[in-house]
C-alpha cells in the first residue's frame, strides 16, 4: 500500500511532572487516499458516515481542558478518521465489535451497511497504522512511568443520544456522561474524581453504553501504576447531531475535564 511516512497521530507534550494523558483516538475525519479507494461508500455516504462515527470537538476538548488545569496534561491525539484503523480495537479475533464488521478495520458501517468489502485483508492498514499507534502509546505511557512513577490515560469520547445500530449494548441508560471503567485500571478514587468533576453537568453513570478503557497491552493487566478511565459525552449535551458545531456546553465540559485533570495530577 503506498503511503507518506507521516504518523497518522501525534503526542503534545504536557508539564514534565504530570502523569496524564489525555487520549483522543475518534476525533479527525481525515481519510488518506489509498485509504479512501478501498471504502465502497460513495463522497457523499462516507461523509455521513463520518459524522455518526467521528467524536466531533473532542480534540478540541481536550485541548481547552490542558490550557485550564493547573498542570498541563499530556495529549495524544490521532490525526486519521477511526475508518482507517481503529486504534482502540483488538486487532485480532479477542474484539467482540469484530461480528458486527467493526474490528481494527471496519468492514461494516454504524448502520451495518457495506464498508470495505467483507473480503479486505486488513493487515495492510493495521500494520500502517495501527502497530505504530500502538507503539507510540506504549512509549508515551511509558515515558509518564519513567517521570513520575505513575501513569492516567483518560480517553476522551463522544457518543449519539440515540442508539446506532452497530451498538452491541444500546439498550442500556445513556447518561450526559458515561465513565467507562476497567476493574484493574481503575482505582476507586479515579472514579470519584470524575464523578465529582462532572458532576456539575449532570447524571453520570457506569459502563453504560460503552465500557471497558484503553491501555496498551504492555501494561494492560499487569502495571497498576497504570491507571484508566473512558471518559464518553453524551453528543447532544455540546454539539448539533449529527456532526454539527458545537455549541456552549463545550466550554462547560472542559472546565469540568479540566478539574478531573488538576484531581489526579497530584
Amino acid at each position: 500500500m503506498p503511503h507518506t511516512d507521516a504518523p497518522s497521530f501525534e503526542l503534545l507534550p504536557g508539564a514534565d511532572r504530570s502523569p496524564v494523558i489525555l487520549h483522543v483516538p475518534h476525533s479527525a475525519r481525515h481519510i488518506p487516499p489509498e485509504v479512501r479507494s478501498g471504502i465502497v461508500l460513495d463522497d457523499a455516504a462516507l461523509e455521513r458516515e463520518l459524522d455518526h462515527i467521528t467524536d466531533a470537538h473532542t480534540e478540541q476538548l481536550a485541548e481547552a481542558a490542558g490550557g485550564l488545569a493547573r498542570v498541563a496534561p499530556w495529549r495524544f491525539v490521532n490525526r486519521a478518521s477511526r475508518l482507517v484503523v481503529d486504534p482502540e480495537r483488538f486487532p485480532d479475533e479477542r474484539e467482540e465489535m469484530l461480528s458486527v464488521g467493526m474490528g481494527a478495520v471496519y468492514t461494516r458501517t454504524t448502520h451495518r451497511e457495506t464498508l470495505r468489502p467483507a473480503d479486505t485483508d486488513p493487515e495492510p492498514l493495521i500494520d500502517r497504522y495501527f502497530r505504530p499507534y500502538a507503539q507510540a502509546m506504549t512509549d508515551a505511557v511509558a515515558g509518564r512511568l519513567a517521570a513520575t512513577e505513575r501513569a492516567v490515560v483518560i480517553d476522551v469520547h463522544s457518543y449519539p443520544s440515540a442508539a446506532l445500530p452497530y451498538e452491541l449494548h444500546g439498550e442500556g441508560p445513556r447518561p450526559p456522561i458515561c465513565l467507562g471503567t476497567d476493574p484493574f485500571h481503575t482505582p476507586p478514587e479515579l472514579l470519584a474524581a470524575a464523578e465529582r468533576a462532572f458532576a456539575p453537568g449532570g447524571d453520570t453513570g457506569l459502563d453504560s453504553p460503552f465500557s471497558g478503557t484503553y491501555v496498551p497491552l504492555e501494561f494492560y493487566g499487569k502495571d497498576a501504576r497504570v491507571g484508566a478511565l473512558m471518559v464518553e459525552i453524551r453528543r447532544d449535551t455540546y454539539m448539533t447531531e449529527p456532526g454539527g458545531p458545537a455549541g456552549p456546553g463545550l466550554t462547560r465540559l472542559a472546565t469540568a475535564l479540566a478539574a478531573l485533570v488538576d484531581a489526579v495530577s497530584g
